[in-house]
């Protein structure tokens, strides 16, 4: 796309982050939309008012509470009960795990690796357990047989019990004898693959098992899905989720990439007890966005797979993407419905996240209930990707290909396209990006609409196999956050409505519904929001003094009906959300104090590294070392302007230099506000821009546009 057209695009956009877009044919939030309330849930689904006994409220994480006494004509009057900092106020980590009850007490994990008891009316800790220092993205405990179970990041399950936090039993997981000669373990050197994962997620209890799952494809990592005894803690069976030798699936993989395939299990799965089936999902394969070494479908990543519940053993699967180049991994937490479809009631679960649609499968067969067509998608050789990718009937919930009115709009010199564009060396923005769409914010179904709510972000991801410094999924520089909150219906699978907002709200931002008819939802801003479910429209705002990205929980203490949160950010996507340890209660009534607003972060992808205020000159293709310009000229880091932070007074002239030893032409150009062009700088030439306007200007190279800059002129 010519250079000048590009930004003229951009200009006419406009600077917002964000606007709320008109969708043919979907309702935008506030206005009514006709609804028909689902069949009865069956009994697993329907978690006992009074408790939120796990994280997504029962075992088909629905995560909906049948409780009313907070609705839309009371919450106004909605305040705070109680609030404590669970770890002294610290805002050194962010928080990700949601909190569940039982018996009016409250068990949360921190991310210092400390699992809490909190009295649910009063928010004293009744008692405290750390379980290691190392740290990782456990999401939540599980309940079960009078204990507690937990995870560390030293891939060590814990058993407390529920009444004092004493350790009952303790058990090491992830080690090099799982799964012998077929664990990717390498005989000569003691190394294993799998050895690079941590556990993480939320652990799920079940009829005498629980059920614990891992991260870690992005270093290589074997994935694998364990159940272990409750009583016990031992292993029961593993799902090796990249196949081995001799194991369904493994001709998927080209040659020995199986041992370090990734498709990981880092979010918790649901369980049908009526079926006796455990429905996991698995993340993308290793290397993330290189597919030239592991030729295949690289079963079974980004796959739904439905296991046997006492067993392990797989009873059908389905792969969303085939050969993911794009960290398109669509793990979720699934959620479980039964639904009236056509006439005929059917069981089903709801799957997808980051490429913004769901596929909607038979929960008996995996069957799609509205259609699957594989269509021909572009192709790159040299990636070795797949022919055709599977698209569900029904609607995208979000856009799927970056737009210029909208946050999606692509920072300027890139190349672009939708899903399943293909990359190599250039980097190439997509949307939905590694970090869009739905992500992993944990979806809520209302039996009361029928609709499943989820919360998305708009945010590309530029991708390419260039090394020497770049991360290979990088957000770029100087582009805008945001996100919004769609209903879909999944009888249709198509969205009722949907409301673009300022803030991604896909990394946790977890949704509850009620049967009050108000649902909840925080942001990265450290507001909780009570909204109207059939509308979106906000009814309540409450600010918790950090970014909410766990998910609301419902309970009731002798006829009160509390709302609980954790919040404590986590630093997705914004890198300067505000961190923090704040559990809360709300009630009718309550009268504790908002928190302090805290800044709310950065709307765009911004640059972090110090200013430098003493030099009016940016060497092009060169990273700041130093105090000075580094000897080598590099193409591929997204710093390779030096300095790559430069603030100066109004009315500075500032020169852009392209060294004489520099190899390549470059050029220095701002977006998204015409500020500066200095068109092509061949080695050895120079050009020079007066600031007269105060302003935050960031530009780019218009040759290797991930070598990105910003200006602050005061």
């Amino acid at each position: 796309m010519d250079r000048r057209k590009f930004l003229a695009a951009g200009a006419a956009a406009g600077a917002g982050a964000a606007s709320a877009m008109a969708v043919p044919g979907v309702a935008e939030a506030g206005e009514p939309s006709k609804l028909a309330p689902a069949p009865a849930q069956p009994r697993a689904f329907r978690p006992p008012g009074r408790d939120f006994p796990k994280v997504c409220g029962d075992l088909g994480n629905q995560n909906h509470s049948p409780l009313k006494q907070i609705s839309r004509r009371t919450v106004g009057r909605l305040g705070g009960a109680w609030h404590v900092n669970l770890e002294g106020g610290s805002t050194a980590q962010g928080q990700q795990s949601t909190a569940v009850v039982q018996d009016g007490v409250l068990y949360v994990q921190t991310s210092q690796q400390n699992v809490f008891a909190v009295d649910g009316r009063t928010g004293a800790v009744k008692w405290k357990t750390n379980v290691g220092s190392r740290g990782t993205n456990m999401r939540g405990v599980a309940l079960g047989e009078g204990k507690v179970y937990s995870a560390s990041g030293s891939n060590i399950v814990y058993a407390l019990d529920q009444a004092t936090g004493a350790i009952v039993w303790q058990k090491q997981l992830i080690t090099a004898d799982e799964g012998g000669a077929d664990s990717g373990c390498d005989p000569q050197n003691g190394q294993c693959g799998g050895l690079t994962g941590t556990l993480a997620g939320a652990v799920v209890y079940h009829d005498g098992l629980i059920y614990v799952g891992m991260q870690g494809s992005t270093g290589g990592a074997r994935g694998r899905a364990y159940a272990l005894n409750a009583a016990t803690g031992e292993i029961a069976w593993i799902f090796w989720s990249a196949p081995g030798p001799g194991e369904f699936g493994h001709d998927t993989w080209e040659g020995d990439s199986w041992k370090t395939g990734g498709a990981v299990p880092w979010i918790h799965p649901a369980v049908d007890p009526e079926l006796g089936l455990v429905y996991w999902t698995f993340s993308g394969p290793y290397p993330r966005t290189d597919g030239s070494s592991r030729g295949g479908d690289n079963l079974f990543a980004n796959s739904i797979v439905a296991l046997d519940a006492k067993t392990g053993k797989r009873r059908w699967h389905f792969q969303s993407v085939h050969h993911d180049i794009w960290d398109m991994d669509n793990v979720m937490a699934p959620v479980l419905v039964d639904l009236r479809i056509g006439g005929r009631l059917r069981k089903v679960v709801v799957y997808g996240s980051k490429v913004g649609m769901y596929y909607i499968l038979d929960r008996r067969t995996g069957e799609a209930v509205h259609g699957m067509e594989e269509r021909p998608v572009a192709q790159d050789v040299r990636q070795k990707t797949a022919p055709t990718q599977p698209f569900p009937g029904g609607e995208a919930f979000c856009p799927q290909e970056p737009r210029f009115d909208n946050a999606t709009r692509p920072v300027p010199f890139y190349e672009f396209g939708g899903l399943y564009t293909p990359h190599w060396d250039r980097a190439t923005i997509i949307f939905p990006g590694a970090g869009g769409g739905a992500d992993w914010t944990q979806l809520s179904f209302s039996p009361y609409t029928g609709w499943i709510y989820v919360g998305y972000g708009l945010i590309n991801s530029g991708y390419s196999n260039a090394r020497d410094g770049r991360v290979n999924t990088s957000r770029p520089l100087g582009e805008y956050f945001a996100g919004g909150l769609a209903a879909v219906d999944p009888r249709t699978n198509k969205p009722v409505w949907r409301k673009d907002g300022e803030w991604s709200l896909a990394h946790g931002n977890g949704i509850l519904t009620t049967a009050g008819r108000v649902m909840f939802q925080g942001g990265p801003d450290g507001l909780l929001h009570a909204m109207n479910d059939e509308t979106g429209e906000v009814l309540w705002s409450f600010q918790t003094g950090a970014g909410v990205h766990t998910s609301p929980i419902a309970y009731e203490i002798d006829g009160v009906q509390y709302l609980a949160v954790l919040a404590g950010g986590n630093g997705l996507p914004y890198p300067d959300i505000p961190r923090g340890d704040h559990l809360w209660a709300f009630k009718l009534g309550g009268t504790v104090a908002p928190a302090p607003a805290p800044v709310p972060p950065s709307r765009r992808n911004d640059i972090r590294t110090a200013a430098v205020t003493d030099v009016t000159t940016v060497t092009l293709g060169r990273i700041w070392s130093g105090g000075a310009p580094g000897p080598a000229e590099n193409l591929v880091a997204q710093n390779a302007m030096a300095p790559q932070h430069l603030r100066v007074p109004v009315g500075t002239t500032v020169t852009f230099v392209n060294p004489a030893s520099n190899a390549s032409a470059h050029a220095a150009v701002a977006f998204f506000d015409n500020e500066f062009d200095t068109g092509t700088l061949m080695p050895g030439q120079s050009a020079t821009h007066t600031f007269a306007t105060p302003g935050t200007y960031f530009y780019n190279d218009a040759v290797y546009p991930q070598n990105t800059g910003k200006i602050v002129v005061y």
